[in-house]
């Protein structure tokens, strides 16, 4: 269980991005976003199996989304993809969707 307290975005993304993993998922984030287009989300999670494509913008603490960060996701829900924004407390509804546990 992922603990709210003083986590950083850095180990909450790599804890998402464990689970993923260990449950099938390709991962993408790219590490070095300095010269990319401001607000592509955090992660892209694609399980072929599933037939799921998840872009998962991450947050801890009082972190908001930047108006560049909402247009992408309002973007990319719009085309149909599956869109979320993820903090430490949601853990529980995290570890569902990666665990294909929500079906």
């Amino acid at each position: 269980m992922v603990k709210a307290g003083k986590l950083t975005e850095k180990a909450f993304q790599q804890q998402v991005i464990d689970l993923a993993t260990l449950c099938g998922f390709r991962v993408y984030h790219t590490y070095d976003s300095r010269r990319c287009v401001a607000g592509f989300p955090d992660l892209v999670l694609v399980h072929r199996k599933r037939g799921l494509v998840v872009f998962a913008e991450l947050k801890v603490g009082k972190n908001n989304l930047t108006p560049e960060q909402r247009g992408w996701l309002d973007d990319l829900e719009d085309c149909g993809a599956s869109v979320s924004v993820w903090r430490p407390e949601d853990w529980s509804a995290i570890e569902a969707l990666l665990t294909g546990r929500d079906s």
